[in-house]
């Protein structure tokens, strides 16, 4: 049964607007406050350098990636979507004179205003682009496995191809450093129920669903992680982590110089998160991700909870551009109306339900008597 915030059961925190609605680990203390702030304060005296702290990291990490990058055409290489947190640290990037490859991963989906952004942030800071185009039919093929495996995270099928897309550019322009735009203080609460970001899972849903083999697909397998973590050819480096870093001061910072638009939405640069985020977690997965997103900046002060509150009265989604985006996203995954209308009717299904690896040792059982050997 699908909970609503007029259920007696209904339990909302007391200091952010995190509840129980589709969120089955959510847990309270007895002071009602959940145990994402707990994580976030974790997470944030582990990861976030302040101060004078943060200022020698940062210094240190910047001269470190210009010393790496002496005698070479590139420092570092960046993704960039032309949201707000990659925009604010290609911006710094070029304040501290980083010559960055700025690598774009164009899945189909981007909006043309992602794509203007993306032509002012390197323009504007002097970067070379690349455009990493994956394989529309293949990726289409991906989606549409993920759909009718009735999962919640048909995300992860970009997020694992941009991060593996980013190990194979290192390796082909012999660059040791990736600057990174994900941070503490904006985007690390976000329930596990909710995400799953992992390759063997991909593969199986893939083989169980799909009507094309894996073959252009950027897919960094277990094996070659485990290479890569133990020769680490390259650093990632989450940037926004060691300096001061507040969402709205970013938005007028990258508005002023360079000429950034806003798209309403927290990554919704594209077309297919904004209709995912937008519809199809609320609508089938009883999701709002605003919620997690406004509730991180309540815990890192950026918010007060009554301004959250009053941001999830709004809209989530403007109904004319439902419409459009709607009638745009059903075509191009090739659904008919009344097939996805079914897929939203159908019950979710737990990533579980497949292949899970975190071992390369999950992935070829010949290795597992080696694994105490491995693993020393």
């Amino acid at each position: 049964m699908v909970l609503s915030n007029q259920d007696p059961n209904y339990r909302q925190c007391s200091i952010s607007v995190m509840d129980n609605i589709a969120d089955p680990d959510i847990k309270f203390d007895d002071k009602g406050i959940c145990n994402y702030y707990y994580e976030y304060l974790k997470a944030e005296k582990e990861q976030v350098k302040k101060g004078v702290e943060g200022e020698k990291e940062f210094k240190a990490i910047i001269q470190k990636i210009k010393e790496d990058g002496k005698g070479k055409e590139y420092d570092c290489i960046l993704g960039v979507s032309g949201g707000v947190d990659s925009t604010y640290l290609a911006y710094i990037a070029a304040q501290q004179g980083l010559r960055v490859l700025c690598v774009h991963f164009d899945n189909g989906w981007n909006s043309e205003l992602a794509v203007q952004n993306i032509e002012n942030i390197v323009s504007k800071c002097g970067f070379q682009l690349y455009t990493y185009v994956i394989d529309w039919n293949e990726f289409k093929d991906i989606q549409r496995s993920y759909f009718k495996a009735n999962v919640i995270d048909i995300e992860a099928v970009t997020d694992i191809a941009i991060f593996s897309a980013l190990d194979i550019l290192c390796k082909q322009f012999k660059i040791k450093h990736i600057i990174d735009g994900r941070n503490v203080v904006t985007e690390v609460t976000l329930p596990p129920a909710w995400i799953c970001k992992n390759s063997a899972n991909l593969k199986d849903i893939q083989k169980k669903f799909g009507t094309l083999k894996l073959k252009s697909y950027p897919l960094m397998n277990i094996i070659r992680r485990r290479v890569v973590a133990r020769t680490k050819p390259f650093t990632s480096w989450p940037i926004l982590n060691y300096i001061p870093y507040e969402k709205s001061e970013a938005k007028k910072t990258i508005i002023e110089k360079l000429n950034w638009r806003d798209y309403g939405g927290k990554h919704y640069e594209s077309v297919f998160t904004r209709f995912y985020q937008g519809y199809i977690l609320p609508e089938k997965f009883k999701v709002d991700k605003r919620k997690a997103h406004l509730s991180n900046l309540i815990f890192s002060g950026q918010i007060t909870k009554e301004e959250a509150l009053e941001e999830l009265k709004q809209p989530i989604y403007p109904q004319e551009l439902f419409t459009t985006d709607y009638e745009f996203a059903i075509k191009k995954l090739g659904f008919t109306h009344e097939e996805f209308q079914a897929y939203l009717k159908a019950p979710q299904v737990p990533h579980s339900n497949f292949e899970m690896s975190n071992s390369i040792f999950d992935e070829v059982p010949a290795l597992k008597p080696f694994r105490k050997i491995f693993n020393k």
